[in-house]
């Protein structure tokens, strides 16, 4: 009965509110004499603060059935498959399959594509309900329609958004124009949503066949990966490292936020998107943490919801209503006329993706932030809009522009490869999420920034002297 009793508490305590989940299966109840529940984690790699876990531990309860984690590694054969991303992402899944084993969780790593490994594996392991969390990229859109397609149809398939605080598809129907279009949609939603997490406890059934362990080390020794892209010092990863570099922003760096997020010299950023890039945190409990600690912050609290929130579920509204997210046709309509009027346009200069990626301008600051980028894994979210600018300036059109840009964001920012970068370049570049400005040469009327304006923002020579490499 203690059993029971513990059952029936969690059951009671796991509030979960039914617009974060979609079905994607025609089916929603859960195949009769099933033998588990999985969770397919997808995006979110952590344990507590996941409300795609949240949910399948209570449908796992609801049925008094054992609990399933499994995670697909797939390693594409690109320039983008870097030991930077792969250590960061592995050692993360590290400490959530040590966290699954001391709650009664069986975690599995499958290798192979989900569409190749996953319904085989539900199969063999009669398994009756499979949860999955949200991204708004085409490659986990494929994922999940390969799944979809080969999944019986008698096991429902349910998706969850645990990334976004608002769920993407319930804070807007459809492509915003702007973060002024989206706050009001995603500010009146907050008090809904933006609530406490239930815990996931210690599950009380246990699986007769349990997960076969992993050899973390072997696995990130045999991965087929660039490993000259190495792992930056600074970034510790999982969910233990992220709740470090969390508190150490709200006891340091918040309170600068409001005032010197624009100076690339100043520790004023929270440091926090490659945790949530990789899902080891939860944007809703960073959230929630600096509401609750934050008071003596001041302005910062607000100014840091903004960036946090409304600007970052902006970008899955972008990338999930606009299939061409990164490329040139997927601007608005004024910013690819005006593009299109002075592609031809003279540049000042023009250098191929491989000076650029090597830092080899004529611009110092420039050079210093790529160099930080390529050394460190990051790039001051200010330098960035620069940086991304520059390149529009210094190729031959903006199509090259706008790929080198990713490409370099995506194979050396730790962040890379996500909704944010690809806005971030879009905005720079195509004008997403922005408007029509003077008409100049190259730029047309998007935004322009010049080497002058950071000189009176912030102190220039100093972020040189620290970041631009003697021998360029």
């Amino acid at each position: 009965t203690a059993k029971r009793l513990a059952t029936l508490s969690a059951k009671k305590e796991m509030k979960f509110n039914k617009k974060r989940l979609r079905f994607m299966s025609d089916t929603e109840q859960a195949k009769q004499g099933s033998e588990g529940v999985l969770y397919w984690m997808l995006r979110d790699h952590r344990v507590q603060d996941n409300w795609a876990l949240v949910q399948a531990q209570r449908l796992a309860l609801e049925e008094n059935l054992p609990l399933h984690i499994c995670v697909c590694l797939v390693v594409p054969k690109s320039e983008l498959s870097t030991l930077r991303h792969y250590s960061f992402m592995l050692k993360g899944l590290k400490e959530v399959a040590k966290e699954c084993k001391t709650l009664d969780i069986q975690f599995h790593l499958l290798h192979g594509s989900a569409g190749d490994v996953l319904p085989g594996f539900v199969s063999d392991r009669g398994l009756g309900t499979v949860v999955t969390d949200f991204s708004p990229l085409r490659e986990p859109l494929q994922w999940l329609e390969d799944v979809k397609k080969t999944l019986p149809k008698d096991i429902p398939l349910i998706q969850v958004d645990a990334h976004n605080i608002v769920p993407c598809w319930v804070a807007s129907p459809k492509l915003e124009y702007a973060a002024r279009t989206i706050r009001g949609k995603i500010t009146k939603l907050l008090p809904e949503f933006l609530t406490e997490f239930p815990l996931v406890e210690k599950h009380p059934y246990t699986a007769t066949r349990t997960a076969k362990p992993v050899d973390w080390d072997k696995i990130l020794a045999s991965l087929q990966v660039d490993r000259a892209v190495g792992e930056p010092e600074w970034a510790k990863p999982g969910t233990n490292g992220g709740m470090a570099m969390l508190e150490s922003f709200i006891d340091v760096r918040l309170k600068l936020f409001d005032t010197q997020r624009n100076d690339p010299n100043a520790a004023a950023l929270s440091q926090l998107s490659p945790w949530i890039r990789f899902g080891h945190l939860s944007a809703q409990r960073v959230a929630l943490q600096v509401q609750h600690s934050g008071k003596s912050a001041g302005h910062s609290v607000s100014s840091f919801i903004e960036e946090l929130v409304v600007r970052r579920e902006l970008t899955d509204n972008f990338c999930f209503y606009n299939k061409k997210y990164d490329c040139v046709e997927g601007a608005y309509e004024w910013a690819q006329k005006t593009l299109k009027d002075h592609a031809k346009d003279k540049r000042p200069y023009l250098y191929t993706r491989e000076q650029l990626e090597k830092a080899k301008t004529h611009d110092k600051l420039w050079n210093g932030a790529q160099y930080q980028m390529v050394t460190e894994g990051k790039m001051h979210g200010f330098l960035r809009m620069y940086w991304a600018k520059k390149i529009l300036e210094w190729t031959s059109s903006p199509e090259e522009a706008l790929s080198i840009a990713l490409y370099l964001n995506d194979r050396y920012e730790l962040d890379g490869q996500d909704p944010n970068g690809f806005v971030g370049c879009m905005w720079s570049i195509c004008g997403i999420h922005d408007q029509g400005w003077r008409e100049r040469a190259v730029f047309g009327k998007i935004r322009y920034m010049n080497y002058k304006g950071c000189l009176r923002k912030f102190d220039v020579a100093r972020f040189e002297r620290k970041y631009c490499p003697k021998n360029l």
